[in-house]
């Protein structure tokens, strides 16, 4: 049942009495554990420090801004009035990793006007859960700042010590890198989420909340000022940052606050952050998992393009789609299916209409409906957005017509029109625009080469996944992702939202396939390339690595060699209503657990050292017994020496008992814990 109360307090005072309007105000979290604090200082420029059970989490921060052609919004503010609020309700999700939501934070609204010249307004807006903060700022209409540019965003985040941190190199076209952990002074640019961990034990996530008609947001280190992130915006090609007018919000800005690393990723934040959706009937919106015509290019055994290694045939599609109706797998994503990939990298490559030849579209859509499996489009841009945005449209009402429901994007490569960013405003709003079409044809979208997820599935719950993070397909052609990359995603890239990491591989050293060719990159460098895990922690790694669009990632004949282990994933679902981080430390070892129905799924992996973890099985429901299928690397097996082994047990548990989570080097455990009646 949903609770909704609002408090409501509101103080203005005539503008010959402002020099009695109070400038220092305060809020807290509803539990009074986080406490924020407002002033302006001597010059009216505003500031925000922030603490959590009396330990500083941001130190005195400045807020603010530059615009083009106009004076700064920095300073010369007096506070004008305040307005406050409270929200305590549960809303529900078409599909997430827990079906309800609790929203509990208190509201405080600051209202700031110059105190001359041109009397300008800027209101902020902070929202406090016990769990951090949100902030954003607002411009209402107003005469004299209508149509404006943002050149320098001038939030600040001052940090109290020079903490942990894990975080990735500020770049304005991607996200596809390995973690670093280093301390703050190392950290000198970063993407977010950037994650730390204070010398008590505090963790601590900088990021941001829907992210609309505005440039995505980097943090990059104050050469002169201690510990302190200036927000620094991806810029238009001549240098703007945001063009705008009034009335306008910006996104959130974002501090989430845990005693544990898995609080981090437990909280709410981000999506409570963004608006209810726009959908009014989403019951087309259907979770799954999804295999399909994908890893064969990245280990080089077939070719995007026409000819004769060409991977997208009509047979070809039609094999992945019988496995996936014979082994309850949702859906079946086909790239190469189109006509272009040989003009890669050219202008209008794409139409995303034109079928390749040796492929028939008609016939494989009735083929994937007549077996209830959901055919997934692909459509790759290679960065060229005019193209796209010329087709899109009847490239959609053609999937309408056929009656595909679900589509993956791309855009690797540069920008056209060329000097445009993937993460600056230009794009952002493609990206929107892509969103909102899709869903006038009722089409799910997992974008790969994205902008970063700021809780925009909230607003548009179409937007299901989408990559934005170093994922599986640099182990086909790179020196590949080190063990400890997928226990530093949950703390970081995931704090944003689902990833399409794209786990599920058993042959992770690429046994059977020899005949390798490599397509961009050195043959020798293809030949070393592997899976640098055991074949249970991708198992594990299916429930770890949240997507609403999961893909079991192998070829099928690699599945079709294993069963037995492929059990596991056909067993399990995308669709969950409960969701829990059991433990973790950020790269080092993840367990969460998920509910479908009354059945719990449990994934656990480590780094490079095996570790055993006590967890409680509290989340099970009590007075249950269940049966535990238990798959465990065999002993002696590691990511190094025979990564394919694993064991099979079973025991029955109940909540009260406690189980011993033993991972091996590399590895991890897959448990699916079925209720017995």
């Amino acid at each position: 049942m949903n609770k909704f109360k609002i408090l409501l307090y509101f103080f203005l005072v005539s503008l010959f009495m402002s020099s009695c309007t109070p400038t220092y105000l305060t809020s807290t979290s509803p539990d009074e554990s986080l406490i924020l604090e407002f002033d302006l200082d001597d010059e009216g420029q505003p500031w925000y420090q922030v603490t959590w059970n009396g330990m500083p989490i941001v130190k005195k921060s400045y807020l603010g801004f530059e615009l083009k052609d106009q004076a700064p919004l920095t300073g010369n503010f007096k506070v004008v009035g305040e307005l406050r609020n409270t929200m305590n309700d549960t809303w529900s999700q078409p599909w997430g990793e827990n079906k309800e939501v609790l929203d509990h934070h208190n509201e405080l609204t600051v209202f700031l006007e110059e105190k001359d010249g041109a009397k300008r307004k800027m209101n902020i807006i902070f929202r406090l859960f016990n769990d951090g903060i949100g902030f954003r700022y607002e411009f209402p209409e107003q005469p004299n700042l209508k149509d404006f540019v943002i050149m320098n965003e001038k939030t600040q985040f001052v940090l109290n010590d020079n903490h942990d941190t894990w975080w990735i190199w500020a770049d304005y076209d991607t996200y596809e890198k390995l973690y670093n952990h280093t301390d703050v002074d190392s950290a000198t640019w970063v993407a977010t989420p950037v994650t730390f961990k204070t010398k008590d034990n505090l963790y601590i996530s900088l990021h941001e909340a829907a992210l609309t008609d505005y440039a995505g947001m980097t943090l990059k280190l104050d050469d002169k000022k201690k510990y302190t992130y200036n927000a620094t915006l991806v810029p238009w090609s001549n240098g703007d940052k945001v063009r705008t007018s009034a009335p306008m919000k910006t996104p959130w800005r974002t501090v989430q606050v845990g005693q544990k690393a898995a609080d981090l990723v437990n909280s709410n934040i981000i999506v409570n952050l963004n608006e209810p959706s726009k959908i009014k009937d989403p019951s087309w919106i259907q979770p799954m998992q999804y295999l399909g015509i994908w890893w064969e290019f990245h280990i080089g055994t077939k070719e995007w393009k026409e000819g004769p290694r060409q991977g997208a045939t009509t047979e070809s599609a039609k094999k992945y789609i019988d496995f996936a109706s014979e082994n309850n797998i949702g859906g079946v994503v086909v790239e190469g299916w189109n006509s272009g990939w040989d003009k890669w990298g050219q202008k209008d490559a794409f139409d995303h209409i034109t079928a390749a030849k040796g492929y028939d579209l008609d016939e494989v859509a009735a083929y994937a409906k007549e077996k209830g499996v959901y055919l997934i489009m692909h459509n790759e841009t290679g960065g060229d957005i005019p193209a796209y945005e010329k087709y899109m449209d009847q490239a959609f009402k053609l999937y309408e017509e056929l009656g595909i429901h679900a589509l993956k994007t791309g855009y690797a490569g540069d920008i056209y029109p060329r000097g445009e960013h993937h993460h600056g405003q230009f794009m952002v709003n493609h990206y929107r625009k892509v969103v909102e079409k899709a869903a006038e044809h009722k089409i799910m979208l997992d974008a790969h080469e994205p902008i970063k997820p700021t809780g925009i599935r909230r607003t548009w719950p179409n937007m299901m996944t989408r990559e934005g993070v170093r994922g599986m397909e640099w182990n086909g052609w790179s020196d590949g992702n080190p063990p400890n990359h997928t226990v530093t995603i949950p703390f970081t890239r995931m704090l944003g939202g689902p990833v399409d990491y794209t786990p599920g591989i058993f042959d992770v050293q690429y046994e059977n396939n020899p005949d390798r060719v490599a397509w961009n990159t050195t043959a020798e460098i293809m030949n070393e390339a592997r899976v640098h895990t055991t074949l249970v922690k991708q198992l594990a790694l299916s429930i770890i690595l949240y997507s609403p669009l999961q893909m079991a990632a192998d070829l099928v004949e690699n599945y079709e060699k294993d069963m037995e282990a492929f059990q596991f994933l056909s067993s399990s679902t995308a669709d969950w209503e409960e969701s829990k981080m059991l433990a973790g430390e950020i790269g080092e070892f993840a367990i969460t657990a998920r509910r479908s129905g009354k059945e719990w799924f449990l994934g656990a992996a480590t780094d490079a050292t095996g570790r055993a973890v006590s967890i409680s099985l509290d989340f099970l429901e009590p007075n249950k017994v269940y049966k535990a299928i238990i798959y465990a690397d065999a002993p002696g097996t590691t990511h190094l020496n025979d990564p394919k082994k694993y064991e099979i047990t079973e025991k029955n548990v109940t909540s009260t008992e406690a189980m011993l989570i033993q991972m091996n080097a590399g590895g991890g455990a897959a448990i699916h814990f079925k209720i017995l009646d």
